[in-house]
Formats: C-alpha cells, sequence, structure tokens
C-alpha cells in the first residue's frame, strides 16, 4: 500500500497509501452489516476502468479515480469527473492529470446495464487534462501537485468543478507532511461555458492549509443542488483527499446562494446556515456557518436531491466504509448513518458519490474508488442502495 507511482519523473505516491491496513475488520468487529441492496440490482461493484478494453480506455483513460457524476442539462447526457489518471491500466501509461473528464449519452437507472462511456472531454477525442495548470509547480499560488476535483454541476448553461489544489500527500516525493494540517493550497470553483472543452477559474479563491488557512472549512464541496425554492444548496467541509487528517473530525457545514450571484462570482451574497442565540437560522455571509453534523473522519462527501429527498453519502475513515443519511430537506436533521459498503467488501475503497440520475432516493447508484497498488485503480458501480 505504499508503493509509489510517477508521474514526470516526480515519485508521486497515491494518495490512499495512507489508509490504515485492515479497516474493514473494525467493522467487522463492531458488528456491523453491509447495507443490503435490492435483489433487482445488477450492479454491485462492477467496475467501469482499469480493465483491458473497457469504454474507458477507448476514451484514452485507462486508470483513474473519483468518476463523480454530474446531469449535462443542455443536452440531457452524463459527465464523469476523474481526478489522477493515466492512459494504462494500473497507472501505467502517460499521466494524463487532474481533472479529467469523460460522458455518456444514456445513463441505465436501473442497473440493468453498467455505465459506458461514450467520449472525452475537452476535445471529444482523447481524455485530456481539463485545467491548464502544471503539475508540481508554482502556478502563480505556491507550489501545487495535482488540483482534485470534489463535485460537479450545471446549471444555466455554465458547468460549474469546485475542487482542492493538493500542496502534499505527506509521503515520500512529497513536500514534508505536518500532524494536524490537511495539505491543502487552497480551493476553487472553475466554469466552462462551452460544457467542459475550456475552462475559466473565478479570481477569488479559498485559501488553504500552506496559503495560511489550516482546516479550512470550504475545502471540499458537494452541490445539493438547485431547490424548488430557488436556492443553490451547497455542503462544505475540510479537505480530507488524505484520508489522514488527525484534525479533522467529520465536520460539515451547509450554505446557500441564488444561482445568478454564483454565476456572477458574488459568492459574498451566500447565505449560512447557523445556529445563533439559540435557534438554527439563515444568517448573511458575515454570520459563519455552523456545523451540522460531525463524528468520524470523513473523506470524499456527496449529497444530491433524489426525487424529494436529499441523501448524502461519504466515506468514513475510521469505519472503513461508504456510509449514507438522507433528510427531507438541506436544513432539516440528517438520519443515522447506515454503512452501505464495507472494506470487506471492497479493500481500499473511498470516495462514494451519489449519481444525480439515481433510479430513487431507495436505489442509488454510488460511485466508489478503490485503490489495490498496481493491482488496481479505478471506480466500481453500485445500483440499489438504499440508504
Amino acid at each position: 500500500m505504499t508503493h509509489p507511482s510517477r508521474i514526470s519523473g516526480h515519485l508521486r505516491p497515491n494518495r490512499r497509501s495512507v489508509l490504515k491496513a485492515g479497516l474493514g475488520m473494525t467493522l467487522a468487529g463492531a458488528g456491523l452489516a453491509l447495507g443490503a441492496a435490492p435483489a433487482l440490482a445488477a450492479q454491485r461493484g462492477t467496475p467501469l476502468c482499469d480493465q483491458p478494453g473497457d469504454s474507458a480506455s477507448r476514451q484514452g483513460l485507462g486508470s483513474g479515480d473519483l468518476c463523480i457524476p454530474y446531469h449535462r442539462e443542455h443536452d440531457n447526457t452524463w459527465g464523469y469527473v476523474f481526478g489522477d489518471a493515466w492512459t494504462g491500466i494500473h497507472q501505467t501509461g502517460d499521466y494524463i492529470g487532474s481533472p479529467v473528464m469523460l460522458a455518456q449519452d444514456t445513463f441505465d437507472s436501473s442497473g440493468a446495464a453498467p455505465i459506458s462511456f461514450t467520449w472525452a472531454l475537452p476535445t471529444g477525442g482523447q481524455a485530456g487534462k481539463l485545467f491548464d495548470y502544471t503539475s508540481r509547480a508554482d502556478n502563480g499560488y505556491g507550489f501545487e501537485i495535482s488540483r482534485i476535483p470534489n463535485d460537479c454541476i450545471e446549471f444555466g448553461g455554465r458547468t460549474y468543478l469546485q475542487y482542492t489544489s493538493v500542496y502534499t500527500w505527506g509521503v515520500e516525493g512529497d513536500p514534508p507532511w505536518e500532524d494536524g494540517h490537511d495539505g491543502s493550497l487552497m480551493s476553487g470553483v472553475a466554469y466552462s461555458d462551452d460544457y467542459g472543452v475550456t475552462w475559466t477559474d473565478y479570481d477569488y479563491h479559498w485559501d488553504g492549509d500552506h496559503r495560511g488557512v489550516n482546516q479550512s472549512m470550504y475545502g471540499m464541496w458537494s452541490f445539493a443542488g438547485i431547490d424548488p425554492d430557488g436556492w443553490l444548496y451547497i455542503f462544505s467541509k475540510r479537505w480530507n483527499g488524505t484520508h489522514r487528517n488527525s484534525a479533522d473530525g467529520g465536520a460539515v457545514q451547509l450554505f446557500r446562494i441564488q444561482p445568478d450571484d454564483f454565476r456572477a462570482g458574488n459568492f459574498g451574497a451566500q447565505q449560512n446556515w447557523a445556529y445563533v442565540d439559540g435557534s438554527w437560522q439563515w444568517t448573511t455571509s458575515e454570520t459563519p456557518p455552523s456545523v451540522i453534523l460531525s463524528g468520524n473522519n470523513t473523506g470524499e462527501f456527496s449529497v444530491k436531491r433524489i426525487g424529494a429527498t436529499y441523501c448524502m453519502s461519504y466515506f468514513d475513515v475510521v469505519l472503513g466504509a461508504i456510509v449514507t443519511r438522507t433528510a427531507p430537506r438541506p436544513d432539516a436533521p440528517w438520519s443515522m448513518p447506515v454503512p452501505q459498503i464495507t472494506a470487506l467488501e471492497v479493500p481500499n475503497l473511498y470516495g462514494g458519490y451519489i449519481h444525480p440520475g439515481s433510479a430513487s432516493a431507495t436505489a442509488l447508484t454510488l460511485m466508489v474508488s478503490q485503490w489495490s497498488g498496481r493491482d488496481y485503480y479505478g471506480v466500481r458501480q453500485f445500483d440499489g442502495i438504499n440508504p
């Protein structure tokens, strides 16, 4: 689990190498069971890349992780945003970079057919890095290794991608790791007005660890979607892509913003869900959001409105499991976490992104990443998840 891979002559240990060995056994010892999937769910861990001749390879992506799904509403297709990716399987061939995007014409929410990628962005030819920056270099903000996507959404003819710029993964070949620090450089939002071909960064960035703001609660975002009330709801938390952030208690916060303000980059217009003077209320941006959830360290997370229900999925680093929760509203109490997929079923798992085209709030499709050294580095599809 500590075997490094290479990027342009530099050692780049996979960020999943820091997962504790045997996390799944903690679940077994605690008596926690796998979440049950409906009998009709066809995909229960189907690999979507890192297999010879698969649909991802045909688009030029041999291996990669995350595979964050979003709805391309302008033509009713689906996009999938990967993190670090290679042209060959098992992290071989050329390093493509991060983020990378593949797309699909039609998604089968029943699970009868696995996801099959139809084309690649940004050119429609072979997969390529979406953003114009240099890995392991200072691109004007400080040294950064990679820009890792956290979520993507399209509305009003524009695509938005939120990312974290990583300063260190804390392993051999990287800048030194400091215990209690999250290893980020900054977070940002990029947008595309041609549906993923070209990207522009908003001028404003949220400073991270190595720009003086360790443990920023704006490190990782998930776009829950535009609610019928007209607000775009966004959940955010500390960056914990390393899965070893000892200062991260799993805290999550909530804010909302009008779509037109978001498009204009008027991020100061956000309203924050905060506990003030003995009650929860929506406040102006001058009052910071309060923590709505906390507990075990959380890595990658995802929140989506499926039907009339808000569904949350995240990687519980302590349990070594993908867990889910639900709520009737973004600002309502959330259900207790339910372990759905554990390291007993998928060793070295992480991620757990909710497909916005899921069949229903009781039959979710989750995208779960796995890294097993040189044996497997990819994404698996799970359907029929009942949170």
